[in-house]
């Protein structure tokens, strides 16, 4: 029975072209969940498109733009069975321009890959990925270095990639010694499901053994029930149904909801009606679940990507303003007060403005260096005062970790990350 294996989400990510569609691909094709004949028709297609060895990273990249360009655009969901859980994979995008889906992605993810290739090793984009998996909260990572046949299935390659990445992972504050790296080759099934004996020097997990290494994340059922909305469909015969993953709490159905901020701000009741996931109905949807619900008394115009459904009596806070700790990961020059880049927070995207910089803190110690600084560069730490331009759910790391964790976003790149710790409510 599904039902009683743990569900865990796990996150791919790494730069563009790295392999992580590929990895995922053949992970599903030789675990099965993918059948022989799905998988001819998709090596059709990709020789048609002039990209043969593409079939693999077509299971997860569905969409027509992203067979042609051979990018993943979207994230991709899939179900996968292991021996221990039961696995949502989500795919995220490496790519510039499509760095919002990603961190979208982290944000959902109880574990997460990072894939580099062996033959490019680390990439400019490699510690903003790092960073950002940090700042989302994922605790679990593992390294899946990919491409190891184009790079002769040498160890010296691999000890090259893993020593540069353990760097990385320094920086960010992950032990390296505590992180598995994993050689593999998505596009040749070597360490993916099967053992390789192309590599008999690695002696570490295969990519599917390690999913069952991750510890089983801890479910905060016990918080007040949040479903941050990451989009919402028209199903004929149904009506109107939000998608994303219940954060926190238990969703119930006939539970009394509240849609905020919707689109007044004041937000919208109504009552849970179904609550489906992966084509099965069900009774109740603890946190983890990613899930679709209809929603009674809730239409198509009341609710968007960026919402949160919230148990009515626990309703999360809209925010006048907020102070948060922040980490300047990415700024072209320095960080002032004054400075309006947009927030992604949950699913949410809002502008908001850094309205003071309260204290620049010692990141190891959590001591303040410098009260009031002038302004912050890349790697300082500081506690700052917030000014959302638009409406914006929010809490506290206190109060729920997982509805107060941020990346800020400017000109395509990841300026900074943090974490909310006080709130100032909307009268």
């Amino acid at each position: 029975m599904a039902k009683d294996k743990p569900s865990m989400n796990i996150v791919f990510v790494g730069h563009v072209d790295a392999g992580k569609s590929t990895c995922v691909g053949r992970m599903m094709f030789d675990g099965g969940a993918v059948t022989e004949q799905e998988m001819k028709k998709l090596r059709e297609e990709a020789v048609k498109n002039g990209k043969a060895g593409f079939e693999f990273a077509y299971v997860m990249d569905n969409i027509k733009e992203e067979r042609e360009r051979g990018v993943t655009i979207d994230l991709a969901y899939k179900k996968l069975m292991t021996d221990k859980y039961q696995i949502t994979i989500i795919d995220a995008p490496g790519h510039r321009d499509f760095v919002k889906n990603m961190i979208t992605g982290a944000s959902q993810a109880d574990a997460a890959f990072l894939v580099i290739a062996a033959p490019s090793g680390v990439q400019p984009q490699t510690t903003e990925h790092l960073w950002l998996l940090r700042t989302m909260g994922v605790k679990n990572l593992s390294i899946a270095i990919n491409k190891m046949d184009a790079a002769d299935y040498k160890e010296e390659k691999f000890n090259q990639v893993k020593e540069d990445v353990s760097k990385l992972l320094q920086q960010v504050g992950i032990k390296p010694e505590a992180t598995t790296f994993i050689a593999c080759s998505g596009l040749q099934g070597e360490n993916i499901i099967r053992k390789s004996d192309k590599m008999l020097w690695y002696k570490g997990p295969t990519l599917r053994e390690q999913i069952d290494l991750f510890p089983i994340p801890d479910s905060p059922t016990n918080l007040p029930m949040r479903m941050p909305v990451q989009d919402v469909y028209e199903i004929t015969g149904i009506g109107t149904v939000p998608v994303g993953k219940v954060e926190t709490g238990i969703m119930k159905i006939g539970q009394k909801i509240k849609v905020l901020p919707g689109r007044t701000g004041e937000g919208i009741q109504g009552e849970v009606k179904t609550i489906e996931a992966h084509h099965e109905t069900l009774s109740e949807a603890p946190a983890g679940e990613n899930v679709g619900v209809n929603i009674r008394g809730i239409g198509k115009k009341d609710i968007a990507r960026g919402d949160v459904i919230c148990d009515a009596a626990f309703p999360v806070p809209i925010v006048e303003e907020f102070i948060a700790q922040i980490a300047v990961i990415n700024h072209p020059t320095v960080l002032a007060k004054g400075y309006t880049p947009v927030f992604h927070i949950h699913t949410a995207q809002v502008p908001c403005q850094f309205i003071e910089l309260i204290a620049q803190i010692d990141p190891r110690t959590g001591e303040i260096i410098k009260e009031q600084p002038d302004f912050l560069k890349n790697g300082d730490v500081a506690k700052v005062r917030i000014k959302p331009q638009g409406k914006l759910a929010l809490e506290t790391q206190k109060d729920n970790p997982y509805m107060a964790r941020f990346a800020v976003r400017d000109a395509g790149a990841t300026v900074a990350a943090g974490m909310c710790l006080e709130i100032t409510k909307k009268r």
